[in-house]
C-alpha cells in the first residue's frame, strides 16, 4: 500500500554527507527525512578511510559531532614516506603552520551521527529502497520508496542525493545532462582491519617495487592496512600469511622492527578510481559526496570532501527554505567542484608517485624523481603538507 509523507528536505543515504547534512539541517529547524537501503548495522560497520583534516575536525566540533572524535581520535603531526628500503618523515604541523591531522574511522563519524540522530527523533529509516526520484525540475519533487513496511512516496522541496556514482540520485537524471569524468587505475587495494597494536605512530604510504602498501592505525589495538594489488586479483588468492609475508616485505627498512601482526576481522579489495559528476545540481535535486566525486584513497579525501560539501549545501538550503533566497543554491555546484577538482588533482598525484607501474619503467623513474623531490625540496613538501593537512577546507 502506498502511503503518502511530506518534508522539506528528503535524503538518500546514510553515510557521512547525507547524516552530517540532517543534522545541521536539524539544527535550523528543516525537517528532514534520511533513507538508506542499507540496513543500519551493515552502514556502522563500513570500514573506510580515517584521515580528517584540521579544518574538517574542526568543523565537526563546531557542529556539534565531534565529542568522541576529539576524545578517540589519534591526532598525527607527521606522515612517513618510505621508498627505496628508507623511510622519511614529513613533519606536517612543522610544513604547514602547526595544524595536524586526526585519524578516526569514518564508520565512527557515521556511528556518532546515527547516534544524534535517534537521540532528537528524527526520521532516519534503514533497508529503505528508493525506487525513483519525480519532478526534479518542479516546485515539489517527490522520492518514492520501498521497505519492510511497504510503499511509500515522499514530497519534499528539496531531494539530495548522497548514495554514490551510481546510486538512484544520479540515475535519475535525464541522459545527457550530467557529465561523467572518470579515470580507472591499473591496480586496487587489498585492505585489512587487524586486532594488532600499531608498532608506529604515524601513517607510513610505501613505494615497493613490488607494490605500493600503507600502515595505518583505527586504534592504540588495531591496525588497518592495505597492499596494491592488480585489479583481476581475488581474495581467494590471498590467505592470512600471503598478506603478512607481502606486508613485512614492502614496509621493510634496515632500520625498523617487524611490524605488528594479528588476527585479521575484515579484508576487501578496492578499485582504485576517480570519478567526478557535473553540475552537482539538477533541478531541485542536488548531490553530495560520493554521488557527485570519487578520490582514489591514497590522497586520504574522500570524507573530508564529503563534509565540505555539506558545509556549503546546509546554509544553502537553509537560505533557500528560510528566506526563498536560492543564490547559495545558484553557487553551489561550480564552488565545490572547484575544491572537487583540487582534491582530485592531489589524490592523483599521491596515486601515481606512490603505485608503481606494471609495465612502464618511463613512468617509475618519474615516480622516483616525484619521490626524491618531496624530500629534497622544502617547498615541495610544503606543499604535499598543506594539502594533506587542510585541502578541503578552502
Amino acid at each position: 500500500m502506498l502511503g503518502a509523507e511530506r518534508t522539506q528536505v528528503v535524503i538518500i543515504g546514510a553515510g557521512p554527507a547525507g547524516l552530517l547534512l540532517g543534522h545541521l539541517l536539524h539544527l535550523e529547524g528543516i525537517d528532514t527525512i534520511v533513507v538508506e537501503r542499507r540496513s543500519q548495522q551493515y552502514v556502522e560497520e563500513r570500514v573506510r578511510a580515517g584521515v580528517i583534516e584540521w579544518g574538517i575536525a574542526n568543523f565537526l566540533e563546531s557542529s556539534g559531532v565531534g565529542t568522541r572524535m576529539r576524545a578517540e581520535g589519534l591526532v598525527h603531526h607527521g606522515i612517513e614516506l618510505r621508498f627505496e628500503g628508507v623511510s622519511h618523515r614529513l613533519a606536517l604541523s612543522e610544513l604547514y603552520e602547526g595544524r595536524a591531522i586526526t585519524v578516526y574511522g569514518q564508520q565512527e563519524v557515521v556511528k556518532d551521527l546515527i547516534a544524534l540522530r535517534q537521540g532528537y527523533g528524527a526520521p532516519l529509516r534503514f533497508d529503505a529502497e528508493v525506487t525513483s526520484i519525480e519532478g526534479h525540475t518542479s516546485d515539489h519533487p517527490t522520492v518514492r520508496l520501498t521497505s519492510d513496511e511497504g510503499e511509500t512516496s515522499i514530497t519534499a522541496d528539496y531531494v539530495v542525493g548522497c548514495d554514490g556514482s551510481h546510486g538512484v540520485a544520479v540515475g535519475s537524471v535525464p541522459p545527457g545532462y550530467l557529465r561523467r569524468y572518470e579515470r580507472v587505475y591499473p591496480f586496487s587495494w587489498l585492505g585489512i582491519l587487524a586486532e594488532a597494536p600499531p608498532t608506529t605512530e604515524e601513517l607510513i604510504y610505501c613505494r615497493h617495487a613490488r607494490g605500493f602498501a600503507l600502515y595505518s592505525m583505527r586504534s592504540p589495538t588495531r591496525s588497518r592496512l592495505y597492499l596494491g594489488v592488480r585489479p583481476d586479483e581475488t581474495l581467494d588468492a590471498w590467505p592470512d600469511d600471503r598478506i603478512w609475508e607481502e606486508l613485512v616485505t614492502r614496509l621493510a627498512t634496515d632500520h625498523t622492527a617487524d611490524i605488528g601482526q594479528g588476527p585479521i576481522l575484515e579484508r576487501g579489495i578496492t578499485p582504485m578510481r576517480s570519478v567526478v559528476m557535473a553540475p552537482m545540481r539538477y533541478g531541485r535535486l542536488l548531490l553530495a559526496g560520493d554521488a557527485a566525486h570519487i578520490v582514489p584513497p591514497t590522497g586520504a579525501k574522500g570524507m573530508n570532501l564529503a563534509v565540505a560539501d555539506v558545509r556549503l549545501l546546509a546554509p544553502a538550503l537553509v537560505a533557500a527554505l528560510g528566506d526563498r533566497d536560492e543564490r547559495l543554491l545558484a553557487q553551489y555546484s561550480d564552488q565545490s567542484l572547484r575544491r572537487v577538482w583540487r582534491a582530485e588533482e592531489f589524490s592523483t598525484y599521491m596515486t601515481q608517485m606512490l603505485h608503481p607501474h606494471p609495465s612502464d619503467d618511463f613512468e617509475n623513474g618519474v615516480q622516483m624523481a616525484r619521490l626524491r623531490q618531496v624530500i629534497e625540496s622544502e617547498s615541495m613538501a610544503r606543499a604535499l603538507a598543506r594539502n594533506y593537512v587542510n585541502l578541503s577546507s578552502v
